[in-house]
């Protein structure tokens, strides 16, 4: 009995870990950003979404690598909520209002004259 009890822990610990590793998917995108300031914004804001477990932005490429648990949240849902904190990503952009709401050291838009 004892044996059987140890042996349905294992399975039964086994099965979970398995489930836990299906929901937690890794990926990376570009984000719109110049400075340390975008960086603590676009990773504190990232890591506050529910359904993110980690965020790691670099500001040389611009690359955001995160970890999220997609049976509560989708990629598309993440570009969206990224670009309401004022900064552009590969799928959505921001609300120029938000943008413009950023200290002007975060402005990664230029403008080009003529």
């Amino acid at each position: 009995m004892k044996y059987l009890f140890v042996l349905l822990f294992f399975i039964g610990s086994f099965v979970y870990s398995q489930e836990i590793d299906h929901k937690t998917t890794k990926t990376s995108f570009k984000v719109s950003g110049v400075c340390d300031m975008c960086k603590l914004r676009i990773e504190k804001g990232t890591v506050k979404i529910k359904g993110i477990k980690y965020a790691s932005w670099d500001i040389n490429s611009n690359n955001l690598s995160i970890i999220y648990n997609s049976k509560k949240i989708n990629l598309d849902n993440i570009h969206k909520k990224i670009s309401e904190l004022g900064h552009d990503t590969e799928i959505h952009k921001a609300n120029e209002k938000v943008y413009k709401s950023l200290p002007e050291c975060c402005y990664y838009k230029t403008l080009t004259i003529h």
